[in-house]
């Protein structure tokens, strides 16, 4: 009997193991020499693995269903594969990457179906952490304006917001790991709220994407993407650090993760502190300090079930403010804060859930984050203190019903209160409740191997109700309102893929963008201008056509697109003829009908001979005019970017070292709005960078 049972429990043993989903094979060059240390990841699982030094690798237990894998090895193309776990239960692959100059194109997860950067409909950049870190600047929005298309509007070394194609503000939405970010993101006093060093890359979709993210990715999505696990059975750890000398900066951070076969976590610590910044003849430009604290954490599970992930991210900066009331008062450089900053607190608690039902797949996304905002002036106490409360929720099923078409249908939503905290002598915005609902449908459907359509359509609902704020018949006083929005969006798109360098693409959307609770009711000092909300506006609407065009070859590669972007009610600040008693300038909220249109272009080059030595270049150029004929604010000069790149292979204990030629031409921008003026501005940046994960970076920039 007890051998009976011996057998049996081995026999359930051998089932069992078999029965786990597992995929095994080699990665080789064309020569078929084995790439040890090759990178084998999973990107809709988190999860992955390296070749050993015969080019071998093993994942198991995988789900079943249609799985992407993406194989890298630095110095070849990227190659993703999708098998199907369905049929069998062991898969064997043999991998043969092929030798590339240029990079191939990332895998990007940002525009709702996972594929390569250019086979997607919508437009999207990558920008990897180590080009973000080789940058050598204290403000990492920086790095991003090497995108064409992608510019700024800084108001500081800690303070700048991405401009995408002329829009900026309200109209960009920013992601962190896919959720969307709440921290009182409203104009350009306010920083994005994100640890640019910790991240892998960042994602950026130029033009509407209404369609999966709802309002306000009227302009375009920044999605902030965190590092992938470590590999199955590794633990890894990374110290970074980096030094600046016109601000006589220090940026370090230290991070560990491991991960097991069904298990992965975790935790990294970041710290920037930064003095006021060193101008051109040795003046300094008082109170543009800051100091900023990081800490984030997670940790994820992977069975044939599916994934699950939990992440935590705090984030807390103290922001210097250059203002004309500060100026008098900072008379000695320095990186302490302590008149006229802004306080700023941040933590996200998000979970990113997908199970594995069949060939299908169902994602459920939670998010929790709070956001504390406080300005310091020159009073004991706070005089601004505000808290806001978000959750978000998401939960999408893909469903790919058959093997060239896949579907996903889903449901979004959100919940933000926002409350002024402790009576203070500020109160900016009112008490608030917001919620926004939406439904969401998208197809993607693959012709003869070289045509692939996208399409979707999108419906929300969006309420914001407030309370009433101060004493009525005050010119402080803020009535109540309720107001309710909603609107149908959709997008059109297909990529053709003429030839394996050569692809084009279209894509034509609808989007929209409800106003936002600082434009319908705020009531106060905001910077160094009184700003009154309208409580009148209405829900912007854009029709955008975006077309392009993208050549990859083993030397050269070309990218190219032109756009047409529509706007109804059209949201901008502009001055009034009023001002406070306190002779503050009065602003408020204005609509017209505009329209944006543009292009831009980059090139990136090696030399045959020569094919350690880059060459790259972009230009792009952007027209905002309102329909009377006036221009749009905010809208960035015409801007050529070049750059001369040389990197080395290994010198004793240096990974690749290389010297860096920058420089930017920004053309005059004499199309300015009526209330602004015209400038030039010349930028050039000599660097001698040393490998990214060398324990220090030494670098300066110019301007």
């Amino acid at each position: 009997m007890k051998k009976i049972v011996l057998v049996f429990f081995v026999l359930f043993l051998f089932i069992k193991v078999n029965a786990q989903n597992q995929i095994k094979g080699t990665v080789t060059d064309l020569e078929k020499n084995p790439l040890g240390g090759a990178t084998i990841y999973l990107p809709e699982m988190s999860k992955g693995t390296i070749t050993d030094a015969n080019g071998e690798f093993l994942l198991n237990n995988l789900p079943n269903g249609d799985i992407k894998i993406q194989f890298s090895f630095l110095g070849y193309n990227t190659q993703m594969l999708t098998v199907n776990m369905t049929a069998q239960n062991n898969i064997e692959i043999k991998v043969k990457l092929t030798t590339a100059v240029i990079q191939s194109q990332e895998v990007v997860v940002t525009g709702g179906y996972v594929s390569s950067q250019h086979e997607n409909a919508v437009k999207i950049d990558v920008l990897s952490q180590k080009a973000i870190f080789l940058r050598g600047t204290s403000n990492f929005m920086e790095a991003l304006t090497s995108v064409p298309g992608v510019d700024m509007i800084s108001k500081g070394q800690g303070v700048s917001k991405p401009v995408i194609r002329g829009l900026s503000m309200n109209d960009i939405l920013v992601l962190n790991n896919g959720v969307r970010i709440e921290n009182y993101q409203y104009g350009e006093n306010h920083p994005l709220g994100i640890d640019g060093s910790n991240i892998e890359r960042v994602e950026i979709v130029k033009g509407p994407a209404s369609l999966l993210y709802g309002s306000d990715a009227i302009g375009g999505v920044l999605n902030f993407i965190k590092p992938r696990p470590a590999p199955q059975g590794k633990i890894e750890g990374e110290y970074r650090a980096e030094l600046f000398s016109n601000t006589r900066g220090i940026s370090q951070a230290v991070n560990i993760k491991g991960a097991s076969k069904n298990l992965n976590g975790g935790i990294w610590a970041g710290q920037r502190s930064h003095a006021d910044y060193l101008q051109g003849g040795g003046s300094y430009a008082p109170n543009t300090r800051f100091n900023e604290k990081t800490i984030s954490a997670s940790t994820g599970y992977t069975a044939r079930s599916g994934t699950f992930k939990l992440f935590y991210d705090y984030f807390k900066q103290d922001l210097g403010m250059l203002l004309p009331a500060s100026i008098p008062l900072v008379t000695e450089r320095g990186r302490k804060n302590e008149v006229w900053y802004q306080n700023l607190e941040h933590q996200l608690l998000s979970s990113q859930n997908t199970l594995c039902i069949g060939k299908y797949r169902w994602a459920t996304h939670f998010a929790w984050q709070n956001a504390l905002r406080k300005l310091h002036t020159t009073l004991d106490v706070p005089f601004v203190e505000m808290k806001l409360n978000t959750i978000t929720f998401e939960s999408k099923l893909h469903l790919p019903v058959a093997e060239k078409t896949e579907y996903i249908a889903g449901i979004q939503g959100m919940v933000r209160t926002n409350r002024n905290l402790n009576n203070r002598a500020s109160q900016f915005l009112p008490d608030a409740d917001i919620h926004t609902f939406g439904f969401l449908g998208l197809v993607q459907h693959t012709f003869f191997s070289k045509v692939k359509l996208q399409g979707g359509l999108r419906y929300d609902l969006n309420t914001t109700e407030t309370y009433a704020l101060g004493t009525e018949g005050t010119s402080s006083y803020i009535a109540p309102i309720n107001k309710q929005f909603s609107n149908v969006t959709g997008s059109v798109g297909g990529t053709f893929s003429q030839s394996e360098k050569l692809m084009w693409r279209a894509n034509f959307v609808k989007a929209w963008r409800s106003p936002n609770l600082s434009e319908l009711t705020s009531n106060g000092l905001h910077g160094n201008r009184f700003e009154k909300g309208n409580h009148n506006l209405l829900p912007q609407n854009a029709r955008e056509a975006d077309m392009s065009m993208h050549y990859h070859g083993e030397f050269a590669s070309f990218d190219m697109a032109v756009f047409s972007n529509r706007i109804s009610n059209y949201i901008y600040l502009s001055p009034t003829n009023e001002n406070t008693p306190g002779r503050a300038k009065i602003y408020g909220f204005s609509q017209t009908n505009a329209r944006l249109y543009g292009g831009e272009s980059g090139i990136h080059f090696h030399p045959p001979k020569a094919p350690w030595l880059h060459f790259e270049g972009t230009w792009s150029v952007v027209t905002g005019k309102q329909e009377n004929g006036d221009y749009l604010p905010f809208i960035p000069a015409s801007k050529f970017r070049y750059e001369i790149r040389a990197e080395g292979k290994r010198y004793g204990i240096f990974n690749k070292p290389g010297l860096k030629l920058s420089a930017l031409t920004a053309l005059k921008q004499n199309k300015p709005s009526p209330f602004e003026t015209p400038f030039y501005i010349g930028y050039y940046c000599l660097c001698a960078t040393t490998p990214f994960k060398e324990l220090l970076v030494v670098s300066q920039d110019s301007l």
